[in-house]
């Protein structure tokens, strides 16, 4: 341990990507580390987000640690409430529970040139660390449409993500703002409690039909019993899911499959012919994410619900007004209107030397070498970064591989007796371009507006090529792409070999 150092490792976050960091490096003997958590729990997504039907629309089974296997999962695609109990058990089981500061806020996080370190600032107090490894996550930030009127609104009014449970909604008028992953689940939770919805739509979704199903008693038997048995159940799940990769990135004619798929889809759910007009969607499927739901149509295709089109346009003390110019009384607005995923909190936080942000070095497009490192910020690291994102499989998996980059990026360190280390802007911006150039010809530069674009209107988010290659490019930490400084050689002092 450097003593210069409060804590050698500081880990921000608790959702995937923080535990998963923190696990590796229990697994390798590491100790000195701390977990700073916002939140009264672990979980980080799976935490803050408590709507109604919240559930993850990866397979339970690929949505897992690799190394962490869960032989009970209830269905095939699993709820909030069974992933949070999960993550919370791998916190206990491999050891980071002790590690765990929770509401502990991080507020700004300053390197420190004279120590050579971060200084992160939370709600706790200060925190010196040698190396700073942000797992923030881009769906736990809810984003709220800059809407005139919206302060003045004399109802209840929240996120989805911030869902107010002591809020009754029985009787109650409500206007759900959005239609995309987050609605198409609590919607038909709560369309059977209000007297009367309008859900507001910009842009209609395509659904795809869902296919989970309860995991029966027999088959976690199985499981338990032949432990490999499960593991060829995810491998199976990842598979598929990686053809997908055909479709969006190789040649996009191939989703007209889906196309077809799901306008069968809707067209057996909607008896409207008025209502299958306005959620029919007029850009490419997978340009914006394919969103699987049986209930959704039915919802809409209830008495008390009404889709009103447009957006919204203005709102009142006691209505919404929609940018067809319609109005409707309300006595709640919830919001499902997604997150800071491009315009990430962390890049006003972060402030390497001479105070410099990472929204400064991003400058409204996020960059950073397979999602990980910047220049400019040595000793920090992000999980779940700038173009790591996917449509069609499981973030888990990225993020394993990227805490096995970090933990090469450690390693490395500490063999060659490195004080510090920081992406070369060359490696990362030879990166990007590839990533550019990979992008074109994609489904998502079809030409649709979608969260995967950042304020240039660059797809900031995701990884246009199989999830198999990003892994392959980051099994090894390469030094070339980094610069690698010993502090205690500048001072002459001798180096360990």
């Amino acid at each position: 341990m450097d003593t210069n150092f409060d804590v050698d490792i500081a880990i921000i976050g608790t959702g995937f990507s923080g535990l998963g960091m923190a696990i590796r490096l229990k697994q390798e003997g590491i100790e000195d580390f701390t977990v700073l958590e916002r939140g009264d729990d672990v979980g980080g997504t799976w935490h803050f987000n408590t709507y109604p039907g919240c559930a993850c629309d990866v397979p339970s089974h690929l949505y897992s640690f690799s190394f962490a296997p869960n032989p009970d999962w209830s269905e095939t695609y699993s709820r909030q409430p069974e992933i949070g109990a999960y993550l919370r058990r791998c916190a206990d089981e491999f050891g980071i529970t002790p590690h765990i500061r929770l509401n502990c806020a991080v507020t700004g996080v300053d390197w420190d040139e004279e120590r050579g370190g971060w200084t992160v600032e939370t709600s706790d107090g200060p925190l010196t660390a040698r190396v700073v490894v942000a797992g923030p996550g881009p769906l736990a930030e809810p984003k709220l449409p800059d809407v005139p009127g919206l302060e003045s609104f004399e109802g209840r009014a929240f996120h989805s993500a911030r869902w107010e449970h002591d809020y009754d909604l029985r009787g109650k008028r409500v206007a759900a703002v959005g239609t995309g992953a987050s609605a198409i689940q609590f919607v038909p939770e709560i369309q059977r409690q209000v007297e009367q919805l309008h859900v507001i739509q910009r842009t209609p979704p395509w659904i795809m039909p869902h296919p989970n199903r309860p995991i029966s008693a027999r088959e976690k038997r199985l499981y338990k019993r032949f432990p490999l048995l499960q593991k060829l159940v995810r491998g199976g799940a990842y598979a598929g899911r990686e053809l997908f990769v055909l479709g969006f990135v190789k040649n996009p004619k191939l989703m007209k499959v889906a196309e077809k798929i799901a306008r069968k889809h809707m067209a057996r759910q909607i008896s409207d012919p008025a209502l299958l007009e306005k959620v029919t969607p007029d850009y490419t499927i997978g340009c914006k994410r394919i969103l699987p739901s049986n209930r959704w149509y039915r919802a809409l295709d209830n008495p008390n619900v009404e889709l009103l089109t447009g957006g919204v346009a203005e709102i009142r003390p006691h209505s919404v007004v929609t940018g067809d110019g319609e109005e409707r009384e309300v006595d709640a607005l919830i919001f499902g209107t997604g997150f800071q995923v491009t315009d990430l909190p962390i890049g006003k936080l972060v402030r390497g030397p001479g105070g410099r942000t990472l929204d400064d070095l991003w400058q409204g497009s996020p960059k950073a070498l397979y999602g990980t490192a910047m220049p400019g910020f040595p000793n920090l690291f992000v999980l779940c970064g700038p173009n790591t994102g996917l449509g069609h499989s499981s973030m888990v998996y990225m993020i394993e591989s990227q805490v096995a980059y970090v933990m090469d990026a450690l390693r490395h360190m500490r063999r060659q007796g490195a004080d510090t280390v920081v992406a070369r802007e060359e490696a990362v911006a030879r990166f990007n371009a590839e990533i550019d150039e990979r992008m074109e010809g994609t489904v998502w530069s079809t030409g649709c507006a979608s969260w995967y674009l950042d304020d240039t209107g660059r797809n900031a988010t995701l990884w246009p090529d199989w999830t198999w290659r990003f892994r392959m490019r980051t099994a090894r930490f390469d030094p070339a792409d980094f610069e690698l400084a010993s502090r205690r050689a500048a001072r002459g002092a001798p180096v360990p070999a």
